[in-house]
């Protein structure tokens, strides 16, 4: 009988309830609509794993500017039109619709991968392998400009599926903070010096200049490793070159160690042989006399 009751009350109030807003309709322009929360982000919560953004490649590791590197676990946002951007340095770029469609669109914009350098500047960090876009992946580079404090400031597409991001932050602001050179070790910057002092003494050519210092980059961290083989000049017969003072040093003395096998290879074998000495070769060369070496059927021409 108690939940008869309790029923037949709770009928009466929803009853009173639509019959206020049959007769005082403002009252229901009052009423508060509540959305369900956005589900925008890289790792956003509301989503299921197999649905969140999926990047298809793993970001390089961080480098560049030590001073820079604080900016590594960041993100920073930008709202233009109906899209959202959000730039996290030294790992991805993400647009994200703000609408409300079932197929509203979420997508990364590139993922980090290297620096642009030209005259011993960065003048550029490169997102790329974002989503597809057509027969091509999205790519972002990201140019670094002067400001009081660290923010997204401007996203545009200059061409298909290729985005510019201009990102402000005081960090840039020094004229030396973005030099390439004082971030390498000694040892790639000896490198480098080497490479200039060639270039300016003409015994390499440019595209091999620019390869050499192309090599220092992708040592470095600073670049992906893209390096392309050149021809090093001619400073020896093409059969066999030497690539280095070391190496030349080293095959030198492998060929006198083999010079010094064959001549107590002979001797054991009690084989007479002159031993002269190539004043302009500066090798030398050994006659054999009379005989040849038990067992061997002709390495040595009789004479």
């Amino acid at each position: 009988m108690c939940c008869l009751y309790n029923r037949i009350s709770y009928l009466i109030r929803v009853w009173m309830a639509c019959v206020s807003l049959l007769i005082n309709p403002g009252f229901a322009g009052k009423m508060k609509i509540v959305e369900e929360p956005n589900t925008f982000g890289l790792n956003s919560a509301f989503l299921a794993q197999a649905s969140r953004l999926q990047p298809k490649v793993i970001p390089s590791p961080v480098s560049g500017p030590a001073h820079l590197h604080r900016l590594a676990g960041k993100c920073f946002s930008l709202t233009e039109s109906t899209y959202k951007y959000e730039f996290c340095p030294f790992h991805n770029i993400t647009q994200h619709e703000q609408s409300f469609r079932w197929n509203a669109y979420s997508g990364i914009l590139g993922i980090w991968q290297e620096w642009e350098i030209a005259n011993n500047t960065f003048t550029g960090m490169w997102m790329r392998d974002g989503d597809a876009c057509g027969a091509r992946n999205r790519e972002t580079k990201v140019i670094l400009v002067c400001s009081t404090s660290s923010k997204l400031a401007q996203v545009s597409e200059p061409s298909t599926c290729v985005y510019s991001l201009t990102f402000e932050t005081p960090l840039v602001c020094h004229p030396h903070s973005l030099l390439v050179y004082p971030t390498l070790s000694e040892e790639l910057q000896k490198e480098w010096d080497e490479a200039e002092q060639a270039r300016y003494e003409s015994l390499i050519t440019e595209q091999g200049y620019n390869n050499l210092v192309r090599g220092v980059f992708e040592d470095a961290g600073l670049l992906k490793g893209q390096r392309v083989k050149v021809k090093q000049p001619e400073v020896a017969a093409e059969s066999e070159r030497h690539s280095s003072l070391q190496k030349c040093t080293e095959d030198y003395q492998k060929q006198q160690e083999e010079i010094e096998r064959l001549r107590s290879l002979l001797t054991q074998h009690n084989i007479p042989f002159d031993s002269k000495t190539n004043e302009a070769k500066g090798t030398a060369s050994v006659t054999v006399k009379d005989q040849h070496l038990r067992g061997d059927t002709g390495l040595f021409d009789l004479r």
